[in-house]
């Protein structure tokens, strides 16, 4: 009996378009402790550090600035040990909308909402 497996996220599916070249996307750190993500995860960079974890609701203690959504995970990575070097998308993009994951404190349409608005303050537009 064959078993049935499930697909996680691919990798830049949830991309509908980018600029010219490599201009939309960047090479950044993803902070140990982060844990797996999976393409699409939306980020926030921590101030101090200049690393990236999953963009949460609010300010978290030692992660300040990441609640300010600012890039989406183009490979999945595994940071639960270590930091990760990372692609993502940065700038000059049209994302899937329903492609995009959260971090599971963005519970609620009005969370979602910001996050997508700050994520369009970096020129990354959500269909």
């Amino acid at each position: 009996m064959l078993d049935t497996k499930t697909m996680g996220p691919r990798a830049l599916a949830f991309v509908l378009s980018e600029g010219n070249g490599m201009i939309s996307r960047e090479v950044v750190t993803i902070a140990s402790g982060a844990g797996k993500l999976d393409p699409g995860t939306v980020l926030g960079e921590i101030t101090a550090s200049k690393k990236f974890v999953s963009s949460p609701a609010a300010e978290v203690v030692d992660q300040e600035g990441a609640d300010t959504a600012s890039a989406i995970l183009a490979y999945g990575v595994d940071a639960t040990s270590a930091d990760v070097e990372a692609v993502v998308i940065r700038r000059h993009a049209e994302v899937k909308d329903p492609m995009l994951i959260f971090d599971v404190s963005v519970n609620d349409d009005t969370k979602r909402a910001a996050k997508l608005t700050q994520l369009a303050a970096a020129t990354i537009i959500a269909r």
